[in-house]
């Protein structure tokens, strides 16, 4: 499953720079697929959503940072543990009920994204 950003978050930015997928925003700041990942154009996500990866997204919390679930892989392919959670003072990097993703899944996420890794 992905990770996501309770209301409780301070807005340290702690989480940020620690995400191998580039799947955490900082409030209001639209996003991409294609930032920190390796896809371009026009793409269908492991989920069969297609999008376009260059094009800037909606931002999906205008008051604390957010992580964007379909860039989400828990780490996984990368570290042992979630690296925000690991990171966060206040323990605001949770397991997102609504996004429940196998490890298999997760992986061929982190795949589809990184490609060369």
């Amino acid at each position: 499953m992905a990770i996501k950003i309770t209301d409780e978050c301070i807005n340290c930015g702690a989480c940020e720079p620690e995400c191998p997928n580039t799947a955490i925003y900082e409030a209001s700041y639209e996003w991409k697929y294609s930032d920190g990942t390796s896809l371009s154009g026009d793409i269908i996500l492991p989920n069969g959503t297609s999008a376009n990866a260059d094009f800037e997204q909606e931002p999906i919390s205008d008051e604390f940072y957010f992580i964007a679930s379909n860039k989400c892989t828990e780490c996984v392919g990368f570290h042992e543990e979630p690296q925000c959670a690991a990171v966060c003072p206040v323990d605001c990097c949770v397991p997102d009920e609504k996004n429940e993703e196998s490890e298999e899944f997760l992986l061929g996420k982190q795949k589809f994204m990184h490609p060369e890794d």
